[in-house]
């Protein structure tokens, strides 16, 4: 099966290097999705020491996000962005697989 590629903005590139960086590990961002949160899934990222085999694997400058085949098939074509606001900063993943989502934007529904 193809999927539609994952994105990985310049802003959470930067961020995710800065993260890797200040606890010197490889600038590698996990993105996963778990059962759970309000709308039925939720995202989970961490920094990863590197991609399984199994992995979809995108980069932007030089910063990588892997994601694994069975949440793949949830986040397919989407883009993780990191946003600073007022009311704080944080990784945000535009999905265009969710059919709803809940208003802090870390549950989706498909």
């Amino acid at each position: 099966m193809t999927h539609a590629p994952l994105t990985l903005s310049p802003a959470a590139a930067r961020r995710v290097a800065a993260i890797a960086d200040k606890q010197g590990q490889p600038a590698i961002l996990r993105l996963s999705v778990e059962g759970g949160g309000c709308s039925g899934f939720q995202y989970k990222f961490g920094l990863a020491e590197g991609p399984d085999a199994e992995d979809s694997v995108t980069e932007t400058d030089g910063v990588r996000l892997v994601v694994d085949p069975m949440s793949l098939d949830l986040i397919a074509g989407c883009v993780v962005d990191y946003v600073e606001s007022l009311g704080g900063a944080a990784f945000r993943v535009e999905n265009p697989q969710a059919a709803a989502s809940c208003g802090c934007g870390s549950s989706f529904a498909v």
